[in-house]
């Protein structure tokens, strides 16, 4: 999309019951109640609990900044921590859930490791522990890595058990604002969701953090670590909307094994205490291209259903009939209906879904279309649900995610919310009906041109996830010049 056109990206969504104008409220009321200004003049000291200047008054708040991670005044060592592969010795089935997940793979994820090459080099080094402090804590806080680890033989945990199962509180919603506290008393002690898990390994400490959508906030709610734009907001989608007022935490929809199962009976280890309900750790998401790139066939269709199952997408058919020769108006509706935020969440350069929306006659000739790729990017003019982000020039920023200053617009769906589309065309006239209408909602990680800037052309191929579609026959009258 050009750097300069964004500004027609608002008022072409209906989003909730309302208009463009509701639309376009809706948003500059998002930036207020965020505390957030579209003006470059604006202070940058809003971080997400607490501010950055309370943050700036507390000795040693941030030992790992620009990353919110603390170790209690700890230091850290390598000692400290069990290996995956130490866990699995009791915890056989958990380990090969993570194994696959996008956990595991958080700092091996090729496109991490080349976004974070760029980020490091561009910033002199300034927003490596940002980085690194979501992607692998105990690579940061006890291995000092930097991103020259990625040319090494040495592989630093990702996202291990040892990081979610030793972090003892949070202390903000943003940023890798975890209190990680590995035991060293000669006993280990791991913190986990039950009163009564006795283990012949380890001490068992009872954390109902680990239940609760905060404990994810830390690292699925991104600010700039320098001028505060918001990122990502995972956790701020999730904690305004109607799932967060029923009691449903972002484990009740990714950590179970699959859309809408809800009881995963078992034990979390052989000798265990046998549950109505044991967490489930594949951790699924929507990255469908990341697991394929890792030979996980199995995570990779697990990504596709938790995609199929977000949204709905209908053909809201016109009133009035259909004419040759004239233009014809159609709206298609979208709705976000199992997904706890909104759709598409997370990595704002690369996240988009949009409607692949074709025409077609009663013979198969296509008529006209808006949705299709070219050039490894949706085409212009495609009704996209994506955030778009800007730097301090009011410019689109598709890539170099350091540079950004603000948000320029924002067409996703919230939850349990929906967006209309429209599409407008000409009929051919004489053509003979019906006419095939057929709406595609789609879905990809990131854009094929993204991945080929960053690692280099038919290195990875994007997959596009269909994830809902529908299909409907409109008829279509001969004016009344072409009867006679």
């Amino acid at each position: 999309m050009p750097n300069k056109n964004h500004s027609r990206l608002i008022g072409r969504t209906f989003i909730g019951r309302g208009p463009v104008l509701r639309s376009l409220l809706l948003f500059l009321f998002t930036f207020i109640l965020a505390g957030i200004s579209v003006s470059p003049l604006a202070g940058n000291d809003k971080w997400v609990q607490p501010e950055r200047s309370a943050l700036e008054k507390t000795p040693d708040a941030m030992p790992f900044y620009p990353s919110r991670a603390s170790t209690q005044g700890r230091h850290l060592t390598p000692e400290m921590f069990d290996s995956a592969e130490t866990c699995r010795g009791c915890h056989q089935e958990i380990y090969r859930q993570w194994q696959g997940s996008a956990m595991a793979q958080a700092w091996i994820d090729p496109i991490y490791q080349a976004l974070l090459q760029r980020a490091s080099e561009a910033t002199d080094a300034k927003v490596d522990n940002f980085c690194i402090g979501c992607h692998s804590p105990i690579g940061m806080t006890a291995y000092n890595t930097t991103p020259a680890d990625f040319r090494k033989p040495f592989t630093p945990p990702g996202v291990s058990c040892e990081v979610c199962h030793n972090i003892s509180a949070v202390s903000g919603n943003d940023n890798g604002a975890y209190v990680l506290t590995p035991s060293d008393n000669g006993k280990r002690v791991k913190f986990g969701p039950h009163r009564d898990a006795p283990s012949p390994y380890h001490e068992s400490n009872y954390s109902e953090l680990l239940t609760k959508s905060e404990f994810c906030a830390v690292c699925h709610n991104v600010s700039h670590p320098f001028n505060s734009t918001p990122i990502e907001r995972t956790y701020d989608e999730w904690s305004e909307s109607a799932y967060n007022e029923q009691g449903i935490q972002c484990q009740d929809c990714h950590m179970t094994p699959g859309p809408g199962v809800t009881i995963n009976p078992g034990k979390s280890a052989p000798m265990g205490k046998q549950r109505d309900h044991i967490a489930s750790h594949h951790f699924t998401g929507g990255n469908v291209t990341l697991h394929k790139h890792f030979g996980q066939p199995e995570m990779a269709e697990r990504a596709r259903n938790m995609l199929r199952s977000a949204a709905t997408i209908e053909v809201l058919t016109p009133k009035q009939s259909l004419l040759g020769g004239e233009l014809a108006t159609i709206k298609v509706k979208v709705s976000n209906v199992g997904a706890g935020h909104k759709i598409p969440t997370g990595f704002p350069e690369g996240r988009e879904m949009w409607v692949d929306f074709k025409v077609t006659d009663s013979r198969g000739n296509l008529i006209y279309r808006s949705g299709a790729i070219r050039n490894g990017q949706t085409e212009s003019g495609t009704r996209n649900f994506k955030v778009y982000l800007g730097d301090k020039h009011n410019d689109v920023v598709e890539l170099n995610v350091w540079e950004v200053d603000r948000v320029l617009a924002d067409t996703r769906i919230l939850p349990k919310g929906y967006a209309i589309v429209d599409y407008t065309f000409t009929i051919p006239t004489g053509i003979q009906g019906p006419l095939l209408l057929n709406a595609d909602l789609n879905y990809w990680p990131f854009s094929q041109k993204l991945v080929d800037e960053l690692l280099g052309p038919g290195k990875i191929e994007v997959e596009v996830v269909r994830m809902t579609s529908v299909t409907q026959s409109l008829a279509v009258q001969l004016q009344l010049a072409q009867k006679q």
